[in-house]
């Protein structure tokens, strides 16, 4: 998760995220960031906000962007995506 100063909606989208993760028993490790913290971001995802999505594209090698972050059928869908992207 990453936000512009990792303290407002990167926290909420972790602890949305944390939760759709769990209850689909998602192999994923979630952590929360600022902007600034992208740049040595090692990970296979990165998950924000879709605006700020907007501006990183390119700079990680995938990225979901997250339109409301209190949708957790959203975030699931994703996030599915995501993993039936990583086994083809």
């Amino acid at each position: 998760m990453a936000c512009r100063t990792g303290m407002g909606s990167s926290m909420m989208l972790k602890i949305k995220v944390d939760q759709v993760v769990r209850a689909h028993q998602f192999p994923l490790e979630v952590q929360h960031s600022t902007l600034d913290d992208v740049k040595s971001f090692k990970g296979d995802l990165l998950i924000t906000m879709a605006d700020v999505a907007d501006e990183l594209k390119g700079q990680v090698p995938y990225i979901i962007g997250i339109n409301n972050l209190m949708d957790k059928k959203e975030i699931e869908t994703k996030l599915q995506a995501f993993f039936d992207s990583q086994n083809q």
